[in-house]
């Protein structure tokens, strides 16, 4: 078992509203001992982060960077805290999204979890694979550029 969130699934969502977190998601949240499951709306993406601890400490890592009087501080707490939900998670491993996060994130029917290692994130499909395709289009830029920098003694091109 990993201790990372990792791929992504597309599930539905139920008749009630319900949607089933993925077994090896549900997995780590069991290993990594959170109540419930954190959640917020992504700082600047039409997506919501969801976690346990892990995901929980890394708000309170990046707070931590600021004095708790600053306005850094202060928008940071209320974007990622002020924003957030605990959800339930029932023993089938479902929950229920609220309208707020819903509408945040574009969610009708269907949604794909995402993995990211401390966290997930839970978008509308369509809207992830705009995102994923526009992520893999920097990404052969960046690569193109490392390429170029890389000479015999930085490693090898492609």
């Amino acid at each position: 078992m990993t201790d990372r969130f990792v791929s992504n699934f597309t599930n539905r969502l139920d008749a009630k509203g319900r949607v089933s977190i993925p077994s090896s998601f549900r997995a780590v949240l069991t290993k990594d001992g959170y109540e419930g499951l954190y959640v917020h709306q992504a700082l600047d993406l039409p997506a919501l982060d969801a976690g346990g601890n892990a995901l929980r400490a890394t708000i309170d890592d990046i707070l931590s960077r600021f004095s708790p009087f600053s306005d850094e501080w202060e928008l940071l707490s209320t974007a990622l805290n002020g924003t957030s939900e605990v959800l339930k998670v029932d023993t089938e491993g479902r929950m229920v999204l609220s309208e707020a996060l819903k509408v945040h994130a574009g969610i009708g029917d269907t949604v794909t979890f995402v993995g990211h290692g401390h966290k997930f994130q839970i978008w509308e499909p369509e809207r992830f694979r705009a995102h994923l395709d526009a992520a893999r289009t920097r990404l052969r830029d960046v690569k193109r550029t490392l390429g170029s920098l890389s000479g015999p003694a930085g490693g090898a091109s492609s």
